[in-house]
């Protein structure tokens, strides 16, 4: 493709964000070479260790504050602890409103629709099953600090070398994970920690959840479906999807080779933890984001690159299955046998299908309005009072049982939107991109949240940490090509 001037080139897409950044000397005027390369900076292996901004530091706090819990004597400050995850976002956005513009301009599609999502949420306080004025509050809270992301990343992640080291953070931070979801099961009397009290009161209803979490082993011993850097049994296998995705990548780069082995170490630590924790969606994902991943570089003609992941994925999936069966035994193998063995409609259906179906036919003729904020969830535990009798309890498995209850018909959609336009956004985004490196990178952060949306129907990822890292990852995309020269 014959080049085409820079100023052409900037300005065929997000002209007006291009402009805000380099007026308010958030960072240089790119100057590409001919071929539209990022100016030249340190390689991946001259590159800094130590944390350099702001978006750095958030991407390891989200796995470090949850990791403090397993701290001895640390639940006594498990409220903190956990709020604390959620409100550093709130603050960033805080700090970006004020100090970088927040009228900014160029921006993503799916904004407006998250505004008016909040509206919706916002009026829901007045409903008057809400469960407390204080609760309704948090839960509208906690949607505003899952998605604000997407607009305050990008005045962190403002070129392709920063979303390069916030991807690095990220696969350390879940490798680091994965291994100690793996070294859980390997040598459970040090690296496990004490399960709370949710789980070893005695009484009937914690030990059918305990069988719930545990599996018998090759030795005949109570394995615990290991949680990583988490307190919730299971919880690594979040971890795991995204390292075994990122190690691969990396292990592509041309970095030295010890870092190469790294990589590949945490993506197969990664997709063992997958295993050990006996999740089968989160496997299916992980083939669905490899794929995803693969997909785009056959789009993009990279051939070579395509045959090496292809074949090192692969070869990753099979070696930590072999490394999962020794560990966790023949259960592993007939936990994921089952992925095969059974008709996939009927096992999703028997296991979350049948939620979604209530959620759909049953909860939103009940609730098209919604059921009032803080009746289900952890808003409700935190802040909510139990003793309401306007306002019980209600139960939400899946993504959309939650939107309908907070907020009926018209959130569900909305949501569902904000999700569609950003999918239809990245798809022809990654194709306007002119240099190639501005691509694979690109496509590496999308096919990490692609991985996110299948989620929406099995568990409430927009409600917890994994919605946050989603619109983390759009933001930093959006913030890191908004410069970059464009294909006529």
């Amino acid at each position: 493709m014959s080049d085409i001037p820079r100023e052409t080139a900037d300005t065929q897409v997000h002209p007006e964000l291009a402009a805000y950044y380099t007026s308010r000397g958030l960072r240089p005027a790119p100057s590409p070479d001919e071929s539209g390369s990022e100016s030249s900076g340190p390689t991946l292996d001259e590159e800094n260790v130590r944390p350099s901004n702001f978006a750095e530091w958030f991407a390891i706090s989200q796995t470090l504050l949850p990791a403090l819990l397993l701290v001895p004597g640390s639940q006594a400050y498990r409220f903190p602890v956990r709020v604390g995850a959620y409100a550093i976002s709130l603050v960033a956005f805080v700090l970006w409103w004020f100090d970088r513009g927040g009228h900014q301009q160029g921006r993503h599609p799916a904004e407006r629709v998250l505004v008016v999502v909040l509206i919706v949420v916002g009026l829901e306080i007045a409903h008057p099953n809400t469960n407390s004025l204080l609760a309704g509050l948090a839960q509208a809270g906690l949607y505003f600090a899952i998605f604000c992301p997407l607009f305050w990343a990008r005045g962190y992640v403002t070129t392709r070398r920063q979303l390069v080291r916030v991807l690095v953070v990220l696969l350390v931070c879940n490798g680091i994970n994965a291994v100690v979801g793996v070294l859980q099961v390997y040598d459970p009397n040090r690296w496990m920690p004490t399960l709370s009290d949710f789980y070893t009161s005695g009484t009937a209803a914690t030990n059918a959840m305990r069988g719930a979490v545990t599996y018998i082993g090759p030795n005949g011993e109570a394995i615990v479906r290991p949680p990583g850097l988490f307190d919730t049994p299971g919880a690594v296998c979040g971890a795991g999807t995204i390292a075994a995705l990122l190690g691969l990548i990396f292990f592509l780069e041309p970095i030295a080779w010890w870092k190469r082995f790294v990589a590949l170490a945490m993506s197969g630590a990664g997709i063992a933890a997958i295993y050990l924790s006996h999740v089968r969606v989160s496997f299916v994902i992980t083939i669905g984001m490899m794929t995803a991943y693969a997909g785009m570089l056959a789009l993009q003609n990279q051939k070579v690159r395509l045959t090496k992941f292809a074949g090192l994925s692969a070869a990753i999936v099979a070696a930590s299955f072999v490394f999962a069966v020794a560990l966790g035994g023949s259960n592993v193998t007939e936990r994921f046998a089952s992925l095969f063995a059974e008709d996939p409609r009927s096992l999703y259906y028997a296991s979350r299908g049948q939620a979604v179906e209530y959620g759909f036919t049953s909860l939103l003729s009940e609730y098209p309005l919604g059921a009032g904020l803080a009746r289900w969830g952890m808003m409700r535990y935190y802040f909510g009072n139990p003793a309401s009798l306007d306002s019980t309890e209600l139960f939400a498995e899946v993504q959309p049982n939650a939107w309908i209850l907070d907020g009926g018909l018209f959130l569900l959609a909305l949501y569902f939107v904000a999700l569609g336009v950003t999918v239809v956004y990245d798809l022809k985004f990654i194709q306007t991109l002119r240099d190639s490196e501005d691509r694979l990178w690109a496509a590496a952060v999308i096919a990490a949240n692609f991985g996110t949306l299948p989620l929406v129907f099995s568990f409430v990822p927009f409600g917890t940490a994994t919605g946050l890292q989603f619109w983390f990852l759009e933001g930093c995309l959006h913030g890191a090509m908004a410069n970059r020269p464009r294909r006529s």
